[in-house]
């Protein structure tokens, strides 16, 4: 099965989940969207009201802050698979709880699994705490992370910016280093593979 047709399989999955009370008062689940071999996947925190409308992610205001972002730093929006760590819209808006981020869990590890992408963008606090445990945005923005053979980059919400437009510039900084990261980051995965195969010939020929 292909990796188009697994991601699917996932959204629909998402689209009919009851495993936590947010699936109560949804409109729409929103699974992510995006390309199923993206080089960078962004996991934000939860829909807002717009995504919950239309059940798609960052379709709002930080939304379109998050294109502009993203084509500032060289890197086309269409090319990013965006998700979240919730699926559905926690009421208000409000922080997503323990049990709701729990349910959701296996829903993107097994969208990261499909993707396999060379850098993770997390966008908030509650993405960024899956990964960097303990510490504040503040202090590690932009800062990119290598962890499991891909690089974990956190970065403000966009969000952050429309509340605190002194944010902005720092933001817009962050993103504009993304070209060269994922460069970086292609080569750094091309040598792995070839000290991985020079390793498995070098055992192969030892048998002999």
């Amino acid at each position: 099965m292909d990796a188009e047709t697994r991601l699917a399989e996932i959204a629909a999955e998402i689209r009919q989940c009851q495993d936590c009370p947010l699936s109560k008062n949804r409109k729409n689940a929103v699974p992510g969207a995006g390309p199923a071999k993206a080089e960078i996947m962004a996991i934000g925190e939860g829909p807002g009201h717009h995504e919950n409308e239309k059940g798609l992610p960052f379709v709002g205001a930080s939304g379109k802050f998050l294109t502009q972002l993203f084509s500032d730093g060289g890197v086309p929006r269409e090319t990013v698979f965006i998700t979240n760590v919730v699926k559905c819209r926690p009421p208000g808006n409000r922080d997503p709880q323990p049990i709701e981020l729990q349910a959701c869990s296996h829903y993107l590890e097994r969208q990261i699994e499909v993707i396999d992408p060379l850098i993770i963008i997390t966008l908030g606090r509650f993405s960024m705490a899956r990964y960097f445990k303990n510490v504040r945005i503040s202090n590690i923005h932009g800062e990119p992370s290598w962890q499991d053979g891909r690089l974990i980059v956190p970065m403000y919400h966009p969000a952050a910016a429309l509340h605190q437009p002194k944010l902005r510039p720092v933001i817009a900084h962050d993103f504009a280093q993304l070209k060269e990261m994922i460069e970086r980051q292609k080569v750094r995965r091309a040598k792995n593979v070839t000290d991985k195969n020079e390793q498995d010939s070098t055992s192969q020929l030892s048998l002999f």
